[in-house]
């Protein structure tokens, strides 16, 4: 699993070193909202991704844990939800849909 999630963010990062950024380039235009209401249908089993919601998994990261974390690079998230990875099913997420999740999680930060 390390090594997937290690082989996307190491393409990700060599392809923003040549001036792209296949997936941060479209973040520009993203929707929160699109992306709080993919949350609630296809994340909140697992995680907690809304202040209102009450209950999540044991020992899976809320979104503002995930959106407080120091070291939070939405261009790395968003490649680490481009590929499925365990325990996460895939999802078959589009970039939209994508960079509308990293969006929503950024509004969760301090």
């Amino acid at each position: 699993m390390r090594l997937v999630v290690g082989c996307v963010l190491a393409v990700g990062i060599l392809a923003m070193g040549a001036g792209r950024d296949p997936i941060g380039a479209a973040r520009a235009a993203a929707d929160p909202a699109e992306g709080r209401a993919l949350a609630e249908r296809w994340c909140a089993a697992c995680h907690l991704v809304s202040p209102e919601q009450a209950t999540a998994m044991d020992g899976v990261p809320s979104f503002r844990e995930i959106a407080e974390r120091e070291d939070l690079d939405p261009r790395a998230l968003a490649y680490y939800l481009v590929l499925p990875h365990p325990p996460m099913p895939d999802m078959a997420l589009s970039r939209r849909e994508i960079d509308a999740l990293v969006a929503y999680i950024e509004t969760l930060g301090d």
